[in-house]
Parts: structure tokens; C-alpha cells; sequence
């Protein structure tokens, strides 16, 4: 062992410890690692940045920007409410339906982008289904990397280890030649998170967070208009609360008429529902066709630019003027320009009507209006400001267009018309020349941290090619089972392959173990294609660090630590394994054929 390899297994074993401690942010400590092999001279500058540019990086940039438009044009959105729907908000329910989504769509695309295009919507089911994030999404991650031993293209390290087997003259990988121990490994992983892994995820996200998610809920009037299609329709039928997330307090009929809500009662044009809901479920209904919130149907100044009308939060402090008064009382859309949408009084829930609520110290108000008027208003004492809401509204007419960008994207890189990175380019390029989302909208998106740590982790794993510490790990483990049964030597290389993919990217574990790998079974007369699909197996076990895109992707939104995914990966892991040493001789024989 020379004095580089002894370094670098050094390093190694200090990244770990540094990740493990999870004391420093893990982007700043890949930052330092990487810094330390430049200056050490275990890597040369000009490889060690080389992974800003890599595939794998432009690859995360592309898929991030293409899961902010199918964001910003409400695909998701959709694909959330459906979810929810079927889940029925149980928490139990809504984790299973989670994998299941995940691993389906896992099989046909990278797992890091299955994980991508669900992130939003999991962190929306949690946050309407009131349950922490934290436990769905870590199952999301691993169910996605679950699915990447299903075909051909679940993922890019199957099509590098396809290329290597072309390369020792052996057949390319099938499309679905992985699938018969693909399959029990997926339907495994998932019942493991459903029955034992879920309980394994530590929730860090605090108790009052959770909660107040659904403490800020808001009264308003919704106003059936003369072209809804809810007219008719039973309060059931109409999906204010399995799809709108707001809750039916009242309904007005006429100047007198007033009914109390039961799932029964059919809506008429010009009904007004009195309904609490937190305030982005408020807004959605502007975007809903055929409803409108009551103030907002007319607005205060139809002659102001849209840029001029802004949605504001606003608290009513000791001293306002609007404290005893009813908005009805105080002519508030006449005396102040503005229309008051939505009022929140914490911890009580108002049934009367808007206008005849009298307010009260402390009451939170959404109101829509001149935004020079609403801050002249402040510094006249008559509110607070909170804050600007950011009413951007769903761009739903070319969510079509979005959906058929991103399922080009993966039509183009699954018939290997251009590579996975090109292809996530050409449709980021696609989405912002399409209009579907402006570049400022995307780059507000893009977890940049998560891009920084993996180029950095990726100059790790160049480091350990470039020093032949890699090889010099094979040897060993060659050495030690070279002339052991040939379970004991699969089962070598499937734990070489998992330990090298930790640290270094999959593709990277599996370019260097394999070509050994294969040397290895032909020298002793075996079936160089069982450790091929051995290794191709455990290089997508990526689950015992979050250095894995996909679990990258959750690693900061779930609050994890490092060690969390040792606690939840190693027992899954394990399982893969004793699946993976049972099925691979018994559809690729160890033993060469004569």
C-alpha cells in the first residue's frame, strides 16, 4: 500500500466521520474534502471541478428545473389532490400509495428524478393530510432507488454496466433481463418501509410546526357564479373539502335564507359558502373555475395594472382604527380602496359573516388592493403588514404542455436518442421557451446546496479512481475469496460494490468493480454475466448515506441526519442481499456453461 492509497483511505474514513457528526452543513464539509484532496495532491485541480460540469450534476440542474414547471403549472398539484384522494389521508395509506407511485414511475426513469417529480407533492400531501413530511419522505427516496433494479432504464448505472458487459464480449443488458430479481426486491423494500422502516425514520420536525400548519385558518365567502359546474351538485359532490382543503361553515341563499351545510344540500347560482381554510387553499380558489371568493369577484380599481394589485397579510395592532368595527360598518372597500379577502382570529373559529365580524386586536387580514395604498395605510397605523403574499397563479393552460415536455424528456433518453443529461436540458430550455416557467421562477427552485455537495462528492470518487485506491479495495477483497465457493465470491463483490457506492457515485462503484469483477470469473472458469447483474444489483443499493441524489433530494426537507439512513438503509440492504445471493445463480448460473 503506498503512501497515496493510505491517505485517501484516510480521507475516506474522515469524510464519513464528518457526514456522521452531521455538525457541519454537508454541502461546507464536501466543500473542505474536496479542497483537501486538491491541496494534498490526491487530486489535480482541473479533475477535481470537473464534477461541477459532469453529467451527473447537469443532470440534477435539468431534472430540478423540469420539476419546477410541471410545479408552477399545477401537474403536480393534480397528481397531489389525486394522491390524497386515494390515500384517503391516512397516514398509513398515504406512505403505501407513496411507494407504490414511486417505484411505477421509478421503473421507467431515473430514480433520481421519480424522487424529483414527487417531492413537491409529498410535502404538500403531508402538509394537507396534517402528518410530518419527515416520515414519507424517506420512504419516497428509497422506494425510487427500489425501483432501479426493474428495467434497463430505471437507472443510468444499469445502461454503464450494459456497455462494460458489450465490452468483454458479453450481450447488452436486456430491457427487462434484471426484472425477475428486480421485482421481489422492490415488492420487499416496500413492505419493509410499510411494516418496520417507517418506524425506524426519525421525525425531527417539531410537534408546533406540525400544528401549525392548520392554526392560521382563515374565514371567507365563496360565490357560486351563474357558469359553475357545481351547480346542482351536493356539498358532497362538489369537492370543497376533498379537493379544495376548505371547510363549509354556512350557506347563505337569498338576503334571509340561511342553511347549515350537510353533505346533502345542493348548491345553487349565487350561493355564498362561508368557508374556513388555510390561506393557500383560500387563493387556489381563484383558479378555479366557476367560484370566486365573494370580495374579490369585483375588484376595487379595475383600472390598475396588474403589477400595481398585491396580496398582502396584514395583523391589526393596539391603536388601529379598524379595532370594534365591522367591515360592513367601516365601509372598508370604499373608505380604504381595498378588498378584504380572508380573516384569521387564532384559535377561534368565526360562522358569522365576513362583513358582520367584529374585529379585534391581533386579527390577521388577507386584503388585495394598490400596494402604495396598503403600505400608506401602515404608516398611518391603520395595520401591520406581515407580508407580501406571492399570488402566482397556477399556469394550468400549459400544464399539457409541460407534462408532454418532461414525458419527451423521457422518451428521448429511454430510446437513447440523446443522453439523460442532454435530454433534461433540451426540456429545460423546452419549459422556459414555452413559457411554462420563467428562469427566475426555476433558479428560485433549484436546491443548489444539494448540486455543490454531489459535484464535490464526485471529485471524492475521481480521487479514488485517480489513486488506484479502488482498485487496490478489489485486490483485496480478490485475494481474500479468490478461492472461496462462488456465493462467498458474489457475495464479495455485492459488498465491495455497496461500500465503493457510498462514498462515490453508483456509476462510478460499478466502473470500477465490474471490469475486476469479470476478470475475476473468467480467469476461474465462471459465468462472467452473474457478477455483471450481481454488481449492477448493488450498485443501486444506495441507501446506507444520503449521498445518493435521490436521497439528497430529501435529506434537508425531512430534517435527516446521517446516520438516520444507516439505521433504516443497513437492514434493507441486507435484505437485497439475501435476495440477490438467492435469485442471481438461479437465472445466471455461477458456473460457466461448457
Amino acid at each position: 500500500m503506498n503512501p497515496q492509497i493510505l491517505l485517501m483511505l484516510g480521507t475516506v474514513l474522515a469524510a464519513v466521520v464528518l457526514f456522521s457528526w452531521d455538525r457541519l452543513p454537508t454541502d461546507a464539509t464536501a466543500l473542505g474534502i474536496l479542497l483537501f484532496l486538491i491541496l494534498t495532491g490526491l487530486l489535480p485541480p482541473e479533475k477535481a471541478f470537473a464534477g461541477f460540469g459532469s453529467d451527473v450534476v447537469v443532470m440534477m440542474l435539468g431534472l430540478l428545473i423540469l420539476m419546477a414547471a410541471l410545479a408552477r403549472t399545477g401537474v403536480t398539484d393534480f397528481a397531489a389532490r389525486a394522491l390524497l384522494h386515494w390515500g384517503n389521508q391516512s397516514s398509513n395509506q398515504l406512505l403505501l400509495v407513496v411507494m407504490i407511485a414511486a417505484v411505477s414511475l421509478g421503473a421507467f426513469m431515473s430514480n433520481t428524478a421519480a424522487t424529483a417529480f414527487f417531492l413537491p407533492i409529498i410535502i404538500g400531501l403531508a402538509r394537507r393530510a396534517k402528518i410530518s413530511a419527515a416520515k414519507l419522505l424517506m420512504p419516497l427516496a428509497f422506494a425510487s432507488i427500489l425501483a432501479s433494479s426493474i428495467t434497463l432504464v430505471s437507472t443510468s448505472t444499469n445502461i454503464i454496466v450494459s456497455g462494460l458487459m458489450t465490452e468483454h464480449n458479453m450481450p447488452p443488458m436486456g430491457m427487462f433481463e434484471l426484472a425477475p430479481v428486480g421485482l421481489p426486491i422492490a415488492i420487499v423494500g416496500v413492505v419493509y418501509m410499510f411494516v418496520l422502516g417507517q418506524r425506524l425514520v426519525p421525525d425531527r420536525i417539531p410537534t408546533e410546526q406540525i400544528e401549525d400548519w392548520s392554526v392560521r385558518l382563515y374565514l371567507t365567502e365563496i360565490l357560486i357564479l351563474p357558469n359553475s359546474s357545481l351547480i346542482g351538485k351536493t356539498l358532497a359532490e362538489s369537492g370543497m373539502g376533498r379537493d379544495l382543503n376548505l371547510t363549509v361553515l354556512r350557506i347563505a341563499r337569498g338576503k334571509t335564507l340561511s342553511l347549515v351545510p350537510k353533505a346533502s344540500t345542493r348548491l345553487k347560482k349565487g350561493d355564498v359558502l362561508l368557508v374556513e381554510g388555510e390561506r393557500e387553499s383560500i387563493l387556489q380558489v381563484k383558479e378555479v373555475a366557476g367560484i370566486g371568493i365573494k370580495a374579490d369577484v369585483e375588484l376595487p380599481h379595475p383600472d390598475l395594472n396588474t403589477e400595481e394589485i398585491g396580496l398582502t397579510e396584514v395583523i391589526l395592532l393596539p391603536g388601529s382604527p379598524l379595532i370594534g368595527r365591522t367591515l360592513k360598518g367601516l365601509r372598508f372597500r370604499e373608505q380604504y380602496s381595498l378588498q378584504a379577502l380572508a380573516i384569521n382570529r387564532h384559535g377561534a373559529r368565526l360562522m358569522r359573516k365576513m362583513s358582520r365580524i367584529r374585529l379585534r386586536m391581533g386579527d390577521v387580514l388577507v386584503v388585495q388592493g394598490d400596494r402604495a395604498q396598503i403600505a400608506a395605510l401602515e404608516r398611518q397605523g391603520t395595520f401591520r403588514i406581515l407580508g407580501s403574499i406571492d399570488e402566482k397563479l397556477l399556469n394550468r393552460e400549459r400544464a399539457p404542455l409541460a407534462l408532454a415536455i418532461f414525458g419527451g424528456v423521457l422518451a428521448v433518453a429511454t430510446f437513447n436518442w440523446v443522453s439523460l443529461p442532454v435530454a433534461t436540458l433540451l426540456g429545460a430550455m423546452l419549459v422556459f421557451v414555452t413559457r411554462c416557467i420563467t428562469p427566475e421562477e426555476a433558479y428560485g427552485q433549484v436546491n443548489w446546496k444539494a448540486l455543490i455537495l454531489i459535484a464535490s462528492m464526485l471529485g471524492l470518487g475521481a480521487a479514488m479512481q485517480a489513486t488506484d485506491t479502488a482498485e487496490f479495495l478489489a485486490a483485496q477483497a480478490v485475494k481474500v475469496v479468490g478461492h472461496s465457493q462462488p456465493v462467498w465470491m458474489l457475495s464479495a463483490f455485492f459488498a465491495l460494490t455497496v461500500l465503493l457506492t457510498q462514498p462515490m457515485s453508483n456509476q462510478a462503484a460499478a466502473v470500477v468493480v465490474l471490469p475486476v469483477a469479470i476478470q475475476t470469473a473468467t480467469q476461474l472458469g465462471l459465468n462472467p454475466r452473474s457478477f455483471a447483474m450481481m454488481v449492477a444489483l448493488a450498485a443501486s443499493c444506495s441507501f446506507l448515506t444520503p449521498l445518493e441524489p435521490s436521497c439528497l433530494l430529501v435529506y434537508g426537507p425531512g430534517r435527516y441526519r446521517f446516520v438516520d439512513f444507516v439505521k433504516v438503509g443497513l437492514p434493507l440492504t441486507l435484505l437485497i442481499y439475501i435476495i440477490s445471493i438467492t435469485m442471481v445463480p438461479l437465472f445466471w448460473p455461477v458456473q460457466a456453461l461448457p
